[in-house]
């Protein structure tokens, strides 16, 4: 398939961009990031029309489509049902034109239904997206589209089976959560080969979990005397599995965009260094760390304006860190928000969260930390 003539693994994902003190992206650090991408070889641009406010696709269009002729990249956003405001299937519809306003691209070369789950996906049919997305590209709107994944193996099935002219996946797919039955990355990955799918890989690195993994995993990887970065494990790893177009990697500054790409050159694993990240699995599994990727969806309708991946992530940091830290980690984290004894235990959290993850549960135990 055309999809799958891609020697260059790397996607530059849109979505957590560096930021200024005042808060908005820094355009000039994205603009040094997007042509070191592009000159090793990248094409692949990934956001999506609730990245940032939208704010992310205004920002690739200043660093890269008002700086490079429209050959030199290509651009995937995403039309997400449950987005802030979207109300009915017109406004649905509205997203991709405002995408493209905001892009300033003309046309769009990969479109996606976003973080499509159970939770979703009954929008996603009400509002008739799926024929929407084939109607735009019929109008030449768009090249490519498919649908990004957080869901279980069977509603996979279900999806390929339904639409079989999706052209593509996108799929959470890491070392740590291979055989994680809430993600479910090695069994959707078989999944799409079955059905000849190519796969877009999104979080590789776990949301940065796996840049500074455990003491355990860390120790695994150092043994090797390897100067490689944690990161680079991960999205290794990621990378060197087949039916995969592109793995994407959402990153904040230039040294992780010369990591990645000096990684994508050293692909695919040798066989000692994939028995090293089945070693780093075995103790991963062995962690009762909270598998939170900090994608924030969680946050945007909190009526406790909760910071709830900060939380989590001060709780997994908790291991072989001094006490004093961790509660000044989370003094700093609930600064002026919401405290995790803030819960209502409203839902809201939970109904959204890709990983599946027990929130109310896991706050409560996050309690202990406002001791």
């Amino acid at each position: 398939m055309e999809l799958l003539q891609n020697p260059f693994r790397l996607g530059f994902g849109l979505m957590r961009l560096p930021k200024l003190a005042d808060g908005g992206i820094d355009l000039e650090q994205v603009s040094v990031m997007a042509d070191h991408f592009l000159a090793a070889g990248g094409t692949y641009f990934d956001t999506a029309y609730v990245y940032d406010g939208g704010k992310s696709e205004e920002a690739f269009r200043k660093t890269v489509a008002e700086r490079y002729p429209r050959n030199a990249y290509t651009i995937a956003t995403k039309l997400m049902a449950t987005a802030q405001g979207i109300q009915n299937e017109e406004d649905a519809r509205q997203e991709f034109f405002t995408s493209l306003n905001r892009l300033g691209t003309g046309t769009v070369d990969y479109y996606l239904l976003h973080a499509i789950q159970r939770s979703n996906i009954q929008k996603y049919n009400d509002f008739h997206l799926w024929e929407f997305v084939r109607e735009l590209k019929e109008k030449g709107l768009i090249k490519h589209w498919g649908f990004s994944f957080h869901a279980d193996s069977d509603l996979l099935e279900e999806l390929l089976n339904q639409h079989p002219d999706a052209e593509f996946v996108q799929l959470q797919i890491n070392y740590a959560d291979w055989e994680n039955p809430g993600v479910a990355s090695r069994k959707n990955w078989e999944i799409c080969k079955a059905h000849g799918k190519p796969v877009i890989i999104m979080e590789p690195v776990k949301g940065g979990i796996l840049a500074d993994p455990i003491p355990e995993v860390k120790k695994i990887l150092d043994s090797t005397g390897s100067s490689v970065s944690y990161a680079s494990w991960a999205f290794r790893f990621a990378a060197s599995l087949d039916q995969v177009h592109v793995v994407l990697s959402g990153m904040s500054d230039l040294s992780q965009m010369d990591d990645n790409i000096r990684s994508v050159r050293k692909i695919p694993l040798s066989a000692p260094e994939l028995e090293l990240i089945h070693q780093a699995q075995h103790a991963l599994n062995m962690d009762r760390s909270i598998a939170c990727t900090a994608c924030h969806y969680c946050t945007e309708g909190c009526p406790k304006n909760i910071p709830i991946p900060e939380i989590f992530n001060v709780v997994n940091r908790r291991k072989g860190s001094p006490e004093f830290r961790t509660l000044r980690e989370y003094v700093i984290v609930t600064h002026n928000r919401g405290k995790a004894s803030d819960c209502v235990g409203c839902g809201q959290c939970e109904s959204v969260c890709p990983q599946h993850l027990p929130i109310i549960r896991l706050l409560k135990d996050c309690q202990s930390l406002e001791a």
